[in-house]
């Protein structure tokens, strides 16, 4: 096998390839690029290394390559033998290819956690969906829940509002269905594994679709996101079950297009902002606050701070689950550092109550500063009822107000970074008991 050096490529050579990146899991790297090369004609280069730990340099610099005409590819009868060598990489470049990994998050997220709840009894699961209407200022909740209570049986309802400027907020109730099929059965009796979600006789709710009517309501809308999920509740709380409740936001910058009416009247709805959230435990907090604003083109920020009701955990401080998300980016890092701070220390704090609540609290060199204030004009007191029968109210308004401020730690000083002043577009609540 003779040594192949492969140097700069001309800046009009065209290239496109694949790569496997799986050191851990199956054992092997590969590489498949095919590119035109300089004479004009199409290459495919592939590469295959298996790192081990028995001789962890030569497996990881050395890259055993073929070299064949790209009319071969798809012709295995009769490709010839090509070119064979052995391409080596600086020893100087491993740790910025081994800091490039990204590994897969686990396939189980906000969806599939409905498999491990909704099938118990003693247990609730929710879909919603806050939006606003940028052309008009008006805000919608849609809330669909399944419930299956303690003793009982199972069943969907759940309601629809509009909160309009200037105007005393409308919601209308649909449900209670009973569900098809015995307490172990999955949602909605035999609902299409392609459509996951929400399903009952008045409404669906899906990741791409809300549809529903009620007395005074009627809305169509078709939803789209390109953004992956923004964890509110650690991950593993998902996964384990480590909490009484958890709370995802499978689509944080969702935009909503289609149509609400109103008493007949139409709302046409283009592009709206907001997201589709779910929640899945025992049932609603002791007491909690929640907030969902777009503070700009690019920026989201999720808070949800509670006080279980389990009765061991009543008592304790509300904990807060805290994500910023800038660019791509969320802050804090880990999604456990709002709720639990670092070895119990830094924890975020909050404080559920009405008209105005607020949060604080810093990690990783930055501060925040969040003031959440529902309108009394512009929010509705809706009845809760719990699997075990328990009753909470949750005060809730699609057109809340929002101060957040950002700081950044130089020296011993904090130091403004960003502002953003949210007015009429925030979506929030308080839970009461």
């Amino acid at each position: 096998m003779g040594r192949v050096r492969i140097g700069g490529w001309a800046d009009d050579l065209h290239a496109s390839g694949r790569m496997l990146i799986a050191p851990l899991s199956q054992g092997r790297i590969d590489y498949h690029v095919r590119f035109t090369a300089l004479d004009g004609h199409e290459y495919v280069l592939e590469g295959h290394k298996s790192p081990t730990w028995r001789s962890p340099r030569r497996s990881m610099t050395a890259l055993p390559i073929r070299l064949r005409p790209a009319q071969e590819e798809d012709d295995r009868e009769s490709r010839s033998a090509g070119g064979q060598g052995l391409l080596r990489f600086r020893l100087r470049t491993l740790p910025s290819f081994a800091a490039s990994w990204r590994f897969p998050r686990s396939a189980e997220s906000a969806e599939s956690a409905e498999t491990l709840t909704a099938a118990r009894r003693d247990r609730l699961n929710v879909w919603y969906s806050t939006f606003t209407d940028s052309n008009t200022g008006i805000g919608f909740w849609f809330h669909h829940e399944l419930v299956r209570p303690v003793s009982g049986t199972p069943y969907t309802h759940g309601w629809a509002a509009v909160y309009q400027p200037d105007r005393s907020p409308v919601i209308d109730r649909f449900g209670p269905h009973s569900l098809p099929g015995s307490a172990s059965s999955s949602l909605g009796g035999s609902i299409p594994p392609q459509r996951p979600g929400f399903h009952s006789p008045s409404a669906i709710a899906t990741a791409h679709e809300l549809r529903g009517e009620t007395e005074q309501l009627t809305w169509d809308l078709k939803v789209s996101a390109d953004c992956a999920p923004l964890h509110t509740f650690p991950r593993l709380a998902w996964k384990r079950r480590l909490l009484p409740a958890v709370h995802a936001v499978p689509q944080a910058q969702a935009r909503y297009t289609g149509s609400v009416r109103l008493d007949g009247k139409l709302l046409p709805l283009a592009d709206a902002r907001g997201a589709n959230a779910r929640i899945a435990g025992r049932g609603n907090a002791h007491h909690w606050a929640w907030l969902h604003a777009d503070l700009d083109d690019d920026t989201v920020l999720e808070v949800v701070t509670a006080v279980s009701g389990l009765p061991l955990l009543r008592h304790l401080p509300p904990l807060v689950f805290l994500r910023l998300r800038r660019a791509g980016r969320d802050w804090p890092r880990g999604d456990w550092r709002s709720s639990l701070g670092v070895m119990g220390v830094g924890r975020f704090r909050g404080r559920p109550q009405l008209p105005t609540w607020t949060v604080q609290g810093h990690a990783g060199g930055r501060r925040i500063t969040v003031r959440v204030h529902l309108p009394e004009g512009s929010r509705t007191a809706v009845a809760y009822t719990d699997p075990d029968g328990s009753r909470a109210v949750c005060h809730n308004s699609e057109r809340a107000d929002a101060h957040v401020r950002l700081e950044q730690r130089r020296g011993m000083r904090w130091q403004p970074e960003r502002t953003w002043d949210v007015r009429g577009t925030a979506h929030a609540e308080v839970g009461l008991r």
